[in-house]
């Protein structure tokens, strides 16, 4: 799995706004330079994010982005999900809509597996837990394994 710079950008983007004082706006210029992220590029990513019921926009001297939902009831599935459509596909295509003959045949019930997985760690962790810094147990046990942070 590949986590592209737009959903980097998106998660780090929703962990500000999780942590705005009194739940407040951001404004998009203060996030883009708080996390180094391209301005014009962060605006497509607060609006998809918009559009998908985890932000919220307000106009005027006091505007920017909220949170449309509290930190704890957004998981870092929702975020990649707003951003970039289904957390795993293949060729553009979610596994239970593929199909495969021959030697192939095993390849379906590998990418469901992997998608799992994926959504068991993703789904698994709020906007709220990362920012606390309090992981869930799996995710510490998985990251305490050093072959998970070598590249083979």
């Amino acid at each position: 799995m590949r986590i592209s710079a737009k959903v980097d950008y998106a998660v780090r983007a929703a962990l500000l706004l999780a942590g705005a004082p009194e739940g407040g706006p951001l404004k998009a210029e203060a996030i883009a330079e708080a996390q180094e992220i391209p301005h014009k590029f962060l605006e497509g990513i607060l609006n998809d994010m918009r559009r998908g019921g985890l932000a919220v926009s307000q106009r005027g001297a006091g505007g920017g982005y909220r949170l449309a939902r509290a930190a704890e009831d957004i998981s870092v599935a929702d975020v990649v999900r707003a951003v970039e459509g289904p957390l795993v596909s293949v060729r553009g295509v979610r596994p239970p809509e593929l199909s495969y003959d021959g030697p192939a045949h095993s390849l379906l019930p590998l990418w469901v597996a992997l998608r799992a997985n994926v959504r068991q760690i993703l789904e698994g962790v709020s906007l709220a837990d990362i920012a606390s810094g309090e992981l869930p147990e799996v995710v510490h046990s998985l990251a305490q394994d050093p072959a998970a942070w070598t590249n083979p």
